[in-house]
């Protein structure tokens, strides 16, 4: 498995890219830049929903290691995101208990990598993840999850909600995992079609996302230490769905 991230740079070659319908991960572009050809690949960026940086040219010639990069550097995605309505007809068509799992701006790219590797293993359907704001999924990434990026869909939306009113929709329940409820999980059905939301390191899952979801549930901490790594929580959440789903391999 090839371990380098792939950069391109230069505009041109950008906006090509973009037309080829390569999956863009991020795009860092010169603080400041202008221009008409410029401009044409904003309109492509904004098009295509495609996450930015601004960033000061030294930055950009790091990347592009001192080549003429226009003031424009992107990095090519490792793998292609699936489209979530494409995702959720998909899994729902072949599944009696689809399993879904969402995650709130994970940024750190080891976490990232571990719950994928750990979803793969516990039979989640597909991964949603926001476009913005989410750890990129990288060679770093990749190895973490020991390949398991290639194996599962993931897919990226606007928001968290959008997935949410799609899912609930569907007759999904959507479980929130977070300390700010009485519940644990072990009190609760999960032993049909769910989805489960972790939040991001620092700030948990976003208020407005919890006042949306059927269920809130915890896990015990019994020791002095509040909170565990998020993908060490992430794989108790999915182990204990394991659990009451009998094992069952999907």
């Amino acid at each position: 498995m090839e371990n380098k991230t792939t950069y391109i740079f230069g505009i041109r070659a950008i906006i090509e890219a973009i037309n080829s319908n390569k999956t863009i991960d991020k795009v860092f572009i010169q603080r400041d830049l202008q221009g008409d050809l410029y401009s044409e690949l904003n309109q492509l960026i904004k098009k295509h929903k495609i996450t930015t940086s601004f960033v000061p040219v030294e930055k950009l010639e790091t990347l592009s290691k001192f080549q003429n990069h226009q003031g424009v550097v992107a990095r090519i995605s490792a793998i292609k995101f699936v489209d979530l309505e494409t995702m959720l007809e998909n899994v729902l068509a072949n599944e009696e208990k689809p399993l879904f799992l969402l995650l709130d701006h994970i940024t750190d790219v080891r976490n990232f990598g571990a719950i994928i590797r750990t979803a793969e293993c516990t039979g989640v359907h597909g991964i949603i993840i926001p476009h913005a704001g989410s750890a990129p999924i990288n060679a770093a990434t990749i190895k973490t999850s020991a390949g398991a990026a290639f194996k599962i869909p993931i897919s990226k939306v606007d928001h968290i909600k959008d997935a949410l009113f799609h899912l609930q929709a569907a007759d999904i329940s959507v479980v929130a995992a977070t300390e700010k409820t009485n519940e644990s999980i072990y009190q609760i059905d999960l032993n049909k079609p769910m989805a489960l939301i972790m939040g991001s390191e620092d700030r948990g899952i976003n208020p407005s996302i919890l006042k949306m979801v059927e269920y809130k549930a915890k896990l015990p901490l019994l020791g002095s230490i509040e909170s565990l790594n998020v993908s060490v929580a992430c794989g108790a959440f999915l182990y204990e769905i394991v659990r009451q789903r009998g094992f069952n391999k999907h």
